[in-house]
């Protein structure tokens, strides 16, 4: 009886969190940090007045998002050329002349436009502003072809000192040891796309954030990773980014 009543609590609390929509941070100088989650790899960050568009998709990945009700971005992240990931029509709603838009060099050979960014590339967007690119690739044999080793990014985005991880598309990579000060991680987890629910743990383990979001899910029951890191320091929150 007590066991069924704990996972029913929490299967309420963990219902509640992934209607949640949005997730506030505050910098090292009390800057207030927006997370809006949009849906599967899509997200609004605001911070200091910017904004922030990261995998903006309109109509390919259901519900359809209207990107002609949000302001226009100052910055848009584009990980890779995949539909769920990049979609032409939303970042041409969402761009104006002063649009800096950073993408990896397939999705630039497509748009021919943008800042083409490698694995290993960084980018001063201005003095509180950071925007390094991290590779993204897929490791299990038969899966490679998916996501390439050295073609897709992740970013990490350093606001005002805030460091936040964007995997992209990817598997519990070596490189990940390599990064260091992780704040918040979007993590995504959805094989044979992306990662395993003991990878994504694994990945948690090995990148010590304060704050994990597993997305791009689809139906992978991600809320086991509530339970899988609990004790570690390191805080899941579950919202709706199927």
């Amino acid at each position: 009886m007590f066991l069924s009543m704990l996972l029913a609590g929490l299967t309420a609390t963990l219902g509640c969190q992934a209607a949640q929509k949005v997730d506030e941070f505050t910098t090292k100088n009390s800057k207030k940090v927006t997370i809006t989650c949009i849906k599967h790899a899509s997200m609004r960050i605001q911070y200091d007045g910017l904004e922030i568009q990261v995998d903006p998709v309109g109509t390919f990945v259901t519900p359809a998002t209207d990107y002609a009700q949000y302001p226009k971005a100052n910055i848009i992240l584009i990980t890779h050329e995949h539909k769920d990931h990049w979609d032409l029509e939303a970042v041409q709603t969402l761009r104006n002349h002063a649009t800096s838009i950073y993408l990896n060099k397939a999705v630039f050979q497509m748009f021919k436009n943008g800042m083409p960014m490698a694995n290993g590339d960084s980018i001063i967007y201005r003095n509180d502003i950071k925007i390094e690119a991290v590779p993204a690739y897929n490791t299990t044999p038969g899966r490679e072809q998916m996501h390439p080793k050295g073609r897709d990014n992740g970013y990490v985005l350093t606001l005002d000192g805030l460091r936040i991880y964007i995997a992209g598309d990817t598997e519990d990579i070596p490189e990940m040891a390599n990064l260091k000060d992780i704040d918040i991680a979007f993590l995504p987890c959805n094989q044979p796309y992306t990662m395993t629910i003991d990878q994504l743990v694994s990945a948690a383990k090995v990148i010590k954030p304060k704050v994990v979001f597993p997305y791009h899910y689809n139906n992978t029951p991600v809320t086991q990773a509530v339970m899988r890191l609990a004790g570690t320091g390191i805080e899941v929150r579950i919202r709706d980014y199927k």
